[in-house]
């Protein structure tokens, strides 16, 4: 007799979107008075800040 694991999670359903769907939120997003822009290729949102060193032990 096999005894399942009450402890197991279930799995999360899979992120599915249509194209349609997906136009209908961003039609959504221009009619409630949203901007959409144009962003230039090579352009990354990241901002660069030095780079912070952790230690996790003696050398």
């Amino acid at each position: 007799m096999r005894v399942k694991a009450s402890n197991s999670k279930a799995k999360p359903a899979p992120a599915v979107e249509t194209s349609e769907s997906i136009n209908d939120q961003i039609a959504a997003f221009l009619k409630g008075g949203g901007e959409i822009q144009q962003i230039a290729k090579g352009v990354s949102g990241q901002t660069f800040t030095p780079s912070r060193h952790i230690s996790l032990g003696k050398k």
